[in-house]
């Protein structure tokens, strides 16, 4: 993530006023850390802050050498959502008609104003992540390169801070394919798509994962011609398949263009654009763009920390840590995108709670909390939105266990009706012969919003007969949640029990 944010407006000026300072002096260290914590993306700042905000005078330092926030605040969750907005409401117009509304037959998108509203709301959130902010918490921030000079010391801009326990939490970037040509052609990441201006005419986009899917279809929605390029033969190929199939038929209905089961060549700058030399079907074909954003994958930061003074282990998916999220020193732990598959914001605010307990808290190893007691559900965060959480049908049958799954449509729910999103469903996995829940995808506009109610009853052991004797608010979409637990208790009414409650009723 780079420190030159683009363009210099009111709004990039108080982000980076926030988030590093150019005026910072770091402060002197002291004796030694309780705690040293690297980067300062959301698992940083969880545990610097955690720790730091106990009232129990610990010390805490906290470096980060580009900006505090991480990709959340700057190059992800938040500048991606405020275009997906954007991108929505200029679907919605354009879809109007059936709804009675006869909005004008061209929809102007005002493209650097869309980036604009990005920016401000952006720097207005940026002081929950600033580094006057932690300094008031207690927290020596550092602006700087860090760097493990031994198994108790980090040195940073020429100052050594000891600490007992360090943390390691420097996140991940996009990944570069090497792809001939493209470095020399340019190209966007998640990392500088954020500092756009102008709106790319013609968009190509390589990676049809969540990433991916996100941008194409918010650009193409902004008024870009999108192309997105997958190597796999379909969108979304790690999501259950009947989600994927929902949102790769929308994105074709809107006319994002799908080149699939695709691999690039090469790239060469013209002067007319960027020409993508690709094979399909064994036939090599060109497209001619203006841009091409790349959201393939992501690779860990470990490079400069020297790691190996420390004796931690690393590979190229990241540190190697085990289930207490400790790494090969056992005073050294990890949390975030450095080290883990799942690669989200509230992934890393869960792994940062789990660092701080089994960093502090835990005395000789005792009662510690492991990574894999989490639930976790995730967001897709395309139109309609996937969302999940538990096991997927396939993981539970590698693990030996029976299952039945309910699938409730959209389109038998009357506020979806109503609100004319009926493209979609709920799936609830759970184990065979009992209302255990195993697992659960929601397809829905506002799926994400949805999703929490199934993770808390996974997370406290409630099964759908709980869930069926919840009163959910008529109507909402939400409801569709009741149905597929209304769904599993009619399963129970076998003609044994018809039997009973009849002679219940004869003695009623």
């Amino acid at each position: 993530m780079s420190l030159e944010l683009q363009p210099l407006d009111e709004y990039n000026l108080k982000l980076q006023a926030n988030v590093h300072p150019v005026d910072w002096v770091n402060p002197s260290p002291a004796e030694v850390y309780d705690l040293v914590v690297l980067g300062g993306g959301t698992a940083g700042l969880v545990v610097a802050a955690g720790a730091a905000g106990l009232g129990l005078g610990l010390k805490v330092a906290l470096v980060e050498k580009n900006l505090l926030g991480g990709d959340c605040l700057n190059v992800g969750c938040v500048p991606s959502k405020c275009l997906i907005r954007s991108s929505r409401v200029a679907a919605e117009m354009r879809d109007a008609e059936p709804w009675g509304v006869h909005a004008p037959k061209k929809i102007e998108v005002d493209f650097p104003g869309v980036m604009q509203r990005m920016r401000r709301i952006r720097s207005g959130i940026s002081h929950h992540d600033s580094a006057e902010r932690f300094r008031g918490l207690g927290v020596d921030v550092f602006l700087g390169t860090a760097q493990f000079q031994d198994h108790q010391t980090v040195e940073v801009e020429g100052k050594n801070l000891k600490f007992k326990k360090a943390v390691i939490a420097t996140g991940a970037r996009a990944t570069r394919p090497q792809i001939p040509g493209l470095a020399e052609a340019g190209y966007l990441t998640n990392e500088t798509v954020f500092s756009l201006t102008d709106r790319p005419q013609r968009l190509a986009v390589i990676g049809g994962g969540p990433i991916g899917c996100e941008l194409a279809q918010a650009f193409h929605r902004l008024g870009s011609q999108v192309t997105l390029f997958h190597k796999h033969g379909h969108l979304l190929d790690k999501e259950d398949p009947e989600a994927a199939e929902i949102v790769q038929a929308e994105f074709l209905r809107e006319g994002v263009g799908l080149i699939l089961s695709s691999s690039l060549d090469r790239v060469e700058k013209t002067a007319t654009g960027k020409t993508i030399y690709y094979q399909q079907d064994g036939v090599e074909k060109t497209i001619e763009v203006d841009e091409i954003l790349v959201g393939a994958g992501r690779s860990p930061n470990v490079e400069g920390l020297n790691l190996e003074a420390v004796g931690v282990q690393f590979n190229q998916k990241g540190i190697v840590v085990n289930d207490y999220l400790q790494t090969t020193n056992p005073k050294i732990y990890g949390a975030g995108d450095i080290c883990m598959n799942w690669q989200f914001t509230h992934a890393a605010d869960a792994a940062a709670r789990i660092v701080i307990k089994n960093t502090l808290f835990s005395p000789f190893g005792l009662g510690r909390s492991k990574l894999s007691n989490l639930v976790m559900p995730w967001v897709t965060y395309t139109d309609p939105e996937i969302a999940h959480v538990g096991l997927y049908e396939k993981e539970a049958q590698a693990k030996g266990l029976a299952t039945d799954t309910i699938k409730i449509p959209f389109s038998s729910v009357d506020r979806a009706i109503t609100d004319g999103e009926t493209n979609g469903f709920i799936k609830v996995l759970h184990e065979k012969g009992s209302d255990r829940i195993l697992g659960a995808t929601i397809v829905a506009r506002h799926a994400g919003e949805m999703i929490s109610e199934v993770t808390l009853a996974i997370v406290t052991k409630q099964g759908l007969n709980a869930l069926s004797g919840v009163i959910h608010p008529y109507p909402t979409q939400a409801e569709a949640i009741k149905k597929a637990a209304d769904a599993y208790r009619k399963t129970l009414l076998t003609p044994r029990t018809q039997t009973l409650l009849k002679f219940l009723t004869k003695l009623s």
